[in-house]
């Protein structure tokens, strides 16, 4: 293995690295996390892609379902990504340390990414698994996009909405989310910690009828199952406060990811602004 690609393991050094060449660029490259599999598909050529996570392949929560059906996946055990034959595997530090154990003692190349909580964070993120993939221009590309989107979603009135986003199983985004960066370029006030969430925890209905948010961002409703914030978002007590929430949808597939996810989440985000002012008095 060449020292240019032993600084991949481990995630670090990656917009130092010289341009790879078309020889030593990674051949078979395996992601184990679905918010890696978002970034994977934008900067590398196909034929590089040995396997994406299964996760990509739940509909309501990937960002690339269609893209992720046409592709090989895995459901990240070590057995499963050594018969792929990979020369890079892409992971997150919270997988399972088992499964990086055993990739380490065969020499696996391995990349290991955080859970990036900023804007700033999920952009550098593009970067590496671009420079990692051997097409750095391609995620200086990606990178211009996601700016774009940014900034074009970000409102023209100063009103600051005061807005809840639930996640999933009760769970909100508060401060030190990326969630909530997204939110307040988008033009509201994430008021998540008025019910003492910290970056993340459980809202109850009682505290949200006492204390309600202007704006009420949910996972889309399901005609079957039915998530703990969607019996909310439909909770009768709610209609009782029309004239006082806002109650929007915000695709549960864009929770989750930062990366190329960020761009469909801005136009998301800078929609429902725009709704909610129309309806607030």
């Amino acid at each position: 293995m060449s020292l240019s690609r032993r600084s991949l393991i481990g995630g670090l050094g990656f917009p130092a690295l010289l341009p790879l060449t078309a020889q030593s660029r990674p051949r078979r490259i395996v992601s184990l996390n679905p918010c890696l599999d978002a970034i994977l598909v934008e900067v590398a050529n196909r034929d590089q892609i040995a396997a994406i996570s299964h996760y990509s392949r739940i509909p309501r929560q990937s960002a690339i379902y269609d893209l992720a059906m046409r592709l090989p996946q895995t459901h990240g055990t070590a057995e499963e990504i050594i018969a792929l034959r990979p020369d890079l595997v892409l992971s997150s530090r919270h997988g399972a340390r088992a499964t990086r154990t055993a990739l380490e003692r065969l020499g696996i190349p391995m990349a290991l990414f955080d859970v990036p909580s900023t804007v700033e964070e999920s952009i550098s993120q593009v970067r590496e698994v671009a420079a990692a993939a051997g097409f750095a221009h391609r995620g200086e590309a990606l990178v211009s996009r996601i700016q774009e989107a940014i900034n074009t979603a970000r409102p023209d009135s100063p009103r600051r909405l005061k807005a809840l986003v639930y996640q999933p199983n009760g769970f909100a985004a508060g401060h030190g989310t990326l969630m909530n960066e997204m939110m307040e370029l988008a033009g509201f006030e994430n008021v998540a910690g008025r019910y003492g969430i910290g970056k993340w925890g459980n809202v109850s209905v009682e505290h949200i009828l006492a204390n309600p948010p202007e704006v009420l961002l949910s996972g889309s409703l399901s005609p079957s199952v039915q998530t703990w914030s969607e019996r909310i978002m439909r909770h009768p007590a709610l209609a009782s406060l029309s004239d006082r929430i806002v109650q929007t949808t915000l695709e549960e597939k864009l929770l989750y990811c930062g990366g190329p996810v960020l761009i469909q989440t801005a136009a998301a985000l800078a929609r429902a602004h725009r709704v909610a002012l129309r309806l607030l008095p």
